[in-house]
């Protein structure tokens, strides 16, 4: 029963001695770290503690503190922590399968809006809280066995709001992490915890200063730390998000208000000056630590009175770090039973062997790619003891407006000289429609380049190793032709049409193997200008074996990582085509960063091997990022090569981050790839400048060439893998 509250026993001999001290921290966003610079300046004066309870982001300090965390260590990990990440719920891109990544830049923008046929659904929260999980895994792992918190190396309890009554829950048992989880789920931004059958949000609309909690744990005297936000005056009441914030300082201000008037003449009360400092100042940590600091230290004379001997604290700190609550062997493992998917569906994805100690580093990992398949609001973890070792528990919890997802995308490029390029996309993905796993996926793209596909997806196995898919596709697309002087001679509108089906396997999490039959036709269905390709349709029938690696950090703008493919493609008469050739197209990116700087090479190459291609068959380049200083589809041929280096630095917070770099790719195309010398190459030199949106970057360009041409660029949502699909 997660909501047990027991009174604590005492801990020593030294507690019963003195007064049974509670401390009591208050919830505030980011400004929750000074509690960890008040607790600094306790162990410098020796007061032990008897009792913690908080609330939010108090709760979260206060649990590392009771399970035995030293305040040094403390202050590390918040210092490190990846604080954005747990506004995040993506576990990162090198946890999703490949054929996620493949068609990942067409439609990036996944709002977590589900459709079913009784009309649009959203999740009950921005985040879902994925990430925020595993750090509070990671942070409170040494506590990973402790079900009654009263048994913590200090008696705990996190103050969570009951969503549908409103009345404060006191957690005092259960799981560590996932009581802070509770306690600090912001309404709106994190998804509720479903917890004994109740919904939980932040504890700071109940009790944000749980005085009362610590009193009922027994607690003589007490020492509170409040941060609450104090109410702004008429002349900051301007704009609707200080009108919003004011509601909620409100209801947080008037409850703290009431339990401090609980306080009595030998209780503590701390008020850090946090003025100037936001709830959203994560990366202000050793500030904030030395505001806490110097809050406490002005109570020194109250706080006096609490000081223990040299001895009763080294007494008090050994019992602390002696706790030691970690897991052990891993004795059984236990899923949580699905009811769209199996059991099995879950347990083949997980590495952990029974009968060895916990890897939490692959377990997390595997949790990661699970949750990376896009089936999932939560997928966790939980452990317990039990007469024969640790029981893992692995926890999913179904998205509430799945099964089916909307996804959005947006593509602009213009080059200022009357090509514009502009595509809107949407996409609908029906999961989970067979104990396999399967899914149907359909993409629409209207503009400039229109695009039609559907496709069923179908793994052969729980682990997903091996799948099928099958899909029918129509896109049409505007071809530029160029005389050897750079001027536009024909332009010309051809329109594809395809069905194809696969077999593939997945090669460990970012790589896989497939083997494609595609059988349709092209035909030109608008020319203008000088006549360069046949009229009606050219059927195309071929086999394809392409091998991907994709490990990139990020599909448009990617800092780490590395993308390598090959194709080779065989094109038949047997095969139902009208030309009979023979393709390989390899392309290879490599990506690092250091302090904000990246540096980004890529090689690309296609090559007509055997036969003639045709023209709709053709390589283009030219355009943003495909030797940017010459117009797009300005540098045809059947082969083409083009190297390509770029060099950029971030600016910016971690909000609204911005770049700015140079590139120089070098290449060209050849009607033969035999034709292909340095000689005969161009080069073009670039400057850029950005920044990171959920669309993709938008970037300002402009190139120059050694053949004396410029252009400049808007780009909105370009992606490197392109060029490879």
């Amino acid at each position: 029963m997660t909501l047990l509250v027991s009174l604590p026993v005492a801990a020593s001999n030294t507690v019963a001695e003195r007064p049974r001290v509670g401390l009591v921290l208050s919830g505030g966003g980011a400004k929750g770290m000074a509690h960890v610079g008040v607790l600094r300046v306790l162990e410098e004066m020796n007061i032990p503690v008897d009792m913690v309870v908080g609330t939010s982001a108090g709760s979260a300090v206060g649990a590392l503190y009771a399970s035995g965390m030293s305040v040094a260590e403390i202050e590390q990990r918040f210092i490190k922590l990846d604080w954005l990440s747990s506004f995040r719920d993506d576990p990162g891109r090198a946890y999703k399968p490949v054929r996620r990544k493949q068609g990942e830049w067409r439609f990036p923008v996944t709002p977590g809006l589900g459709v079913s046929l009784d009309g649009l659904h959203l999740g009950a929260g921005i985040i879902s809280g994925q990430n925020l999980g595993f750090i509070l895994n990671e942070l409170t792992r040494s506590a990973a066995l402790v079900e009654n918190f009263d048994r913590l190396p200090i008696p705990f309890r996190a103050v969570a709001t009951d969503l549908e009554t409103g009345d404060m829950v006191e957690l005092g048992s259960g799981n560590l992490a996932t009581a802070v989880r509770a306690s600090m789920s912001i309404p709106g931004v994190y998804a509720p915890v479903s917890l004994d059958g109740r919904l939980l949000v932040d504890g700071g609309i109940a009790n944000n200063l749980p005085v009362s909690v610590a009193r009922e744990m027994g607690a003589d005297i007490i020492i509170a730390v409040d941060i609450t936000d104090t109410l702004m005056g008429p002349d900051e009441l301007r704009e609707a998000f200080s009108v919003f914030g004011q509601l909620t300082t409100i209801m947080t201000r008037r409850n703290a208000d009431q339990q401090l008037d609980m306080l009595g003449e030998q209780d503590v009360l701390i008020r850090p000056d946090l003025e100037g400092q936001g709830s959203a100042d994560f990366y202000n940590a050793p500030l904030l630590f030395e505001l806490g600091a110097s809050g406490a230290r002005e109570h020194a004379v109250d706080l006096n009175a609490l000081v223990v001997s040299n001895e009763a604290w080294q007494a008090y700190r050994s019992r602390l770090a002696s706790a030691d609550h970690s897991a052990g062997l891993v004795a059984r493992i236990e899923v949580e039973h699905d009811r769209r998917l199996g059991r099995d569906f879950l347990r083949e994805r997980i590495r952990q062997k029974i009968g060895e100690p916990l890897d939490v580093e692959a377990l997390e990992a595997d949790l990661k790619r699970i949750y990376g398949l896009g089936y999932y609001e939560i997928v966790s973890y939980s452990l317990s003891p039990s007469p024969d070792g640790t029981v893992l528990e692995i926890k999913v919890q179904e998205k509430s407006w799945g099964p089916n997802y909307l996804s959005f995308g947006l593509n602009y490029e213009d080059n200022f000289d009357g090509d514009t390029r502009f595509n809107l996309a949407a996409s609908l993905r029906m999961t989970e429609l067979n104990e396999l796993g399967a899914e149907w996926q359909t993409g629409l793209q209207l503009g400039t380049e229109p695009r039609i596909r559907t496709q069923w997806y179908q793994p052969l196995d729980y682990g997903y190793e091996r799948f099928l898919v099958t899909g029918v596709e129509y896109s049409r697309d505007t071809f530029s032709v160029y005389d050897a002087g750079g001027e536009r001679v024909a332009e010309l509108d051809v329109a594809f049409r395809q069905a194809d089906v696969g077999l593939g396997t997945e090669l460990g999490g970012n790589a896989e193997a497939r083997f494609t039959y595609a059988r349709g036709y092209a035909n030109v269905d608008k020319q203008i200008g000088t006549a360069v390709a046949p009229e009606g349709a050219v059927h195309q029938g071929n086999v394809s074996l392409q091998l991907v690696h994709d490990s990139l950090d990020d599909a448009f703008f990617p800092r780490d990582g590395a993308f390598a493919g090959i194709r080779g493609r065989l094109e038949r008469e047997d095969l139902g085509s009208d030309r009979h050739f023979d393709a390989v197209t390899g392309m290879v990116l490599g990506t690092d960063s250091w302090r904000g700087f990246t540096l980004t090479g890529l090689l690309y190459a296609h090559a007509v091997t055997r036969g003639e291609a045709g023209i709709e068959n053709a390589v283009r380049l030219g355009g943003f990022r495909r030797l940017s200083a010459y117009a797009p589809g300005q540098i045809t041929g059947e082969s083409a090569v083009m190297g390509s280096v770029y060099a950029s630095q971030a600016f910016g917070g971690p909000i609204v981050p911005w770049f700015a770099g140079m590139g120089l790719e070098t290449g060209n195309a050849w009607e033969s790839f035999s034709d292909a010398d340095w000689n005969s190459s161009v080069r073009s030199w670039s400057i850029f400048a950005g920044v990171d949106t959920f669309l993709g970057p938008v970037q300002i360009a402009t190139a120059y060439s050694n053949k004396d041409n410029w252009a400049a660029y808007l780009n909105i949502g370009f992606s490197f893998t392109q060029l490879f699909y």
